[in-house]
C-alpha cells in the first residue's frame, strides 16, 4: 500500500503541472485584462509602472512560472503588489488601492472555513441520508419505501439547486418565518445561543446542498446492493444459518460500498465548485462567491488559482478513493 501510494504521489507531480498549464493558457488567453479596470484618467507613465509591477509585459511563460510560484513560497512583500499573486476583487476600491490588495491564497483562507462549514455539512448531511435510502430501498426492493426513494432520488436529480434553494427560502423563510433568508457571515458562534442562530442560518443551504446530493449517492447505493444481493457468496452465507442483519450489513454492504466511495470520494471536490450558485443564493461568503466574484472583476489570478486548487482536490481525492478501495475489499493488493 506505502509503495502504491508513494508511486501515485509521484505521478501526481507531472500531472498537475499539466493541468496548471492548461488552466493558465486558458484564463490567461482568454479576452478581458485587468488592465482593463485601470481608470482613463490615470496618467500612461503611472499606468506604465502598474504594468510592470504586476508583471502583465512579461511573457507567457514567465507569467507562468511566476504564477506557479506562489504554490511553493510566498514573498509578502513582493507578492502583495504582484499581479500573480494578488486579488484584483479584494476591497471596494480595487482600482484606485491597488498596492493594498490581498494575496490569493489570504482571500482562499479567509472564504475557506465558510465553504467547509456550509457546503461540507451539507455534503456530510447528504451521504447520511443516501446510505440508510439506498440500503433499505435494495433490501426492500419495489416496496412502497423504494418507491418513494425512487421519488425522492428522480425529483433531486431533475430539479436544479437554484430553483429548489428559492422554492425552500418563499417556505421557510418568507412563508413560515423558521430561517433567515441570508448568510451572515460575520457572525461569530460564542455562546449557545449564537450556535443555534449558527445552525439556524445554515439550515437552508445545507438542506438544499444535503438533498441534491443524497439523491445521486442513494441510486449508486440502490444499484451496488441489488448488484451484491444476488451474488453466490451471499446465498452461501444465508446458507450456512447467519442471520439476515450479518449478512447484509457485513457481507453485502463492504461490496456495495466499493463504487459508491469513489462517487463520494470525486464528489467532494465538487462541494468547493458545484456550490458556486447556492453560495450566491444564500449569501455565503465562500470560495464559490469569491470565483464568481473574480470572473466579473476579470481577476485573472484567483480564477487560475481556483481553477488549480479544484484540480488538486480531484487528483487527491481519486487517490483517497484508490486506498479505501484496499481497505474495504481484501482481495485488492497494490504492492
Amino acid at each position: 500500500m506505502l509503495t502504491f501510494t508513494l508511486r501515485r504521489l509521484l505521478l501526481a507531480i507531472p500531472t498537475l503541472l499539466a493541468i496548471s498549464l492548461v488552466i493558465f493558457l486558458l484564463v490567461d488567453l482568454a479576452p478581458g485584462s485587468p488592465m482593463s479596470e485601470i481608470p482613463l484618467t490615470v496618467p500612461p507613465d503611472v499606468r506604465q509602472r502598474m504594468i510592470e509591477a504586476m508583471g502583465a509585459d512579461q511573457p507567457v511563460f514567465v507569467r507562468y512560472v511566476l504564477w506557479l510560484r506562489q504554490f511553493f513560497w510566498v514573498e509578502p512583500a513582493q507578492v502583495i503588489n504582484h499581479w500573480f499573486g494578488t486579488d484584483f476583487a479584494a476591497g471596494e476600491q480595487r482600482i484606485l488601492s491597488w498596492q493594498s490588495r490581498s494575496p490569493v491564497f489570504t482571500v482562499i483562507g479567509q472564504r475557506l472555513p465558510q465553504t467547509l462549514t456550509v457546503i461540507g455539512t451539507a455534503y456530510l448531511v447528504g451521504i447520511l441520508i443516501a446510505l440508510p435510502i439506498g440500503i433499505y430501498s435494495a433490501y426492500r426492493q419495489y416496496s412502497v419505501f423504494d418507491q418513494l426513494g425512487t421519488l425522492f432520488a428522480m425529483i433531486g436529480f431533475s430539479v436544479p439547486t437554484f430553483f429548489s434553494g428559492t422554492l425552500f427560502i418563499i417556505i421557510f423563510a418568507v412563508w413560515l418565518g423558521w430561517f433567515p433568508t441570508k448568510y451572515d457571515t460575520m457572525m461569530e458562534v460564542t455562546d449557545w445561543e449564537s450556535f443555534l442562530k449558527q445552525l439556524r442560518q445554515m439550515a437552508l443551504p445545507v438542506l438544499t446542498l444535503g438533498l441534491a446530493n443524497a439523491a445521486t449517492i442513494s441510486r449508486y447505493m440502490r444499484s451496488s446492493m441489488l448488484e451484491n444481493m444476488v451474488q453466490d457468496y451471499v446465498r452461501t452465507a444465508r446458507a450456512k444459518g447467519m442471520r439476515e442483519k450479518t449478512v447484509v450489513l457485513k457481507h453485502v454492504l463492504r461490496n456495495s460500498l466499493i463504487p459508491v466511495v469513489t462517487v463520494i470520494a470525486l464528489g467532494i471536490p465538487s462541494i468547493f465548485g458545484g456550490a458556486i450558485i447556492t453560495e450566491n443564493l444564500f449569501g455565503v461568503n465562500g470560495i464559490g462567491a469569491a470565483l464568481i466574484l473574480a470572473i466579473h472583476a476579470s481577476d485573472l489570478p484567483m480564477v487560475q488559482t481556483l481553477a488549480f486548487i479544484f484540480a488538486v482536490l480531484i487528483v487527491v481525492f481519486n487517490l483517497i478513493a484508490d486506498i479505501l478501495y484496499g481497505l474495504l475489499d481484501p482481495r485488492i493488493r497494490y504492492d
